[in-house]
């Protein structure tokens, strides 16, 4: 069973995109992107993804 956390492996800042993209099984540039697009765009892209940054759990060893 396929859990949403913060990737290990896929990191920039903090390992939200990179957890979304391998739950999503796509590529972690483009969900990079759609948040910067949505930040840029709204500004709610930046709240969202500090928010995700506290509230999904790091991956564990046995997630990898």
């Amino acid at each position: 069973m396929k859990k949403l956390c913060k990737s290990k492996t896929n990191r920039k800042i903090c390992g939200v995109c990179g957890g979304i993209a391998e739950y999503l099984n796509a590529d972690p540039t483009l969900i990079r992107l759609a948040f910067a697009v949505v930040a840029l765009i709204a500004g709610s892209g930046i709240l969202a993804y500090f928010l995700a940054a506290l509230i999904m759990p790091e991956a564990s060893e046995d997630d990898e």
